[in-house]
């Protein structure tokens, strides 16, 4: 059992939860909680830390999983130190960073894809937050700008609550470049945008659809939204004038998730 904060792989840890640079090099991420743990793909796991008090009440089942598994126990105090919760459940894991590329999303391969293009994302729990509920909403892909949180920030990664291991997602160079290359592969491209004439419940998205999201300050680039086939808009009521990036993005993929069932 590890008992000190002076722990080598307990220092590697912690730069692991704090810097992106860190997490790239070593091509790995954190994941922490129960059921990330649950959900991990076996593949992917690389190394499993749990807190004492958590190992003297651990269940069946988990155990059995963490017999598949290479696992340190550490005091309390320790992953104290390596949690990047108030208060943690007690276990956690370093798993391998999963790459796809653009034939990963769904693009050439499926009849009538759904793609989110996120440009510039700075909050780690919105960029979760879309992750997951993509997957809900049968997103086939996630194309983001270099611009964007890393995905692997330990708030992302907690915010997703599973769907970082099943929703496949790329960074690109140029976001022009990639909307480009949707369209030639016949998918239309909608950005929300404070200029749209249209409500998105006007619109059809039962064919291949891309939403272009913006940064959450100041929305999306001129020359990101001039690349768009369709402006769309959200009704707001009262003063509002946009939606949380988040939230404007669940709107649009369950009203295209709506249309398609």
């Amino acid at each position: 059992m590890i008992t000190s904060t002076s722990n080598a792989r307990i220092k590697q840890l912690a730069l692991w939860n704090q810097k992106a640079k860190e997490r790239k090099k070593d091509d790995v991420f954190i994941a922490e909680g129960v059921k990330m743990f649950e959900e991990a793909p076996q593949g992917w796991i690389r190394e499993v830390y749990v807190s004492e008090s958590f190992y003297e009440k651990i269940t069946d089942t988990l155990a059995a999983k963490l017999d598949h598994c290479s696992y340190e126990v550490v005091s309390d105090t320790v992953f104290q130190k390596i949690s990047d919760t108030q208060t943690p459940q007690g276990i956690l894991c370093v798993l391998k960073q999963p790459h796809y590329d653009f034939t990963d999303l769904g693009v050439m391969r499926q009849t009538h894809p759904l793609v989110m293009v996120l440009e510039d994302i700075q909050d780690p729990g919105n960029l979760g937050t879309i992750l997951r509920t993509g997957e809900g909403a049968g997103v086939t892909g996630i194309i983001m700008t270099k611009e964007t949180v890393d995905i692997f920030n330990p708030k992302t990664i907690r915010a997703t609550m599973g769907s970082i291991y099943r929703v496949p997602f790329i960074y690109v160079e140029s976001v022009t470049e990639a909307i480009e290359r949707l369209k030639r592969n016949n998918i239309c491209i909608y950005a929300a945008h404070l200029k749209g004439k249209r409500y998105y419940s006007e619109l059809n998205f039962t064919r291949g659809t891309a939403f272009l999201i913006g940064n959450e300050g100041n929305g999306l680039k001129d020359e990101t939204a001039a690349h768009a086939d369709v402006y769309l808009k959200i009704p707001m009521e009262g003063r509002v004038e946009s939606l949380n990036a988040a939230i404007a993005s669940a709107i649009l993929m369950y009203e295209a998730h709506r249309q398609r069932n």
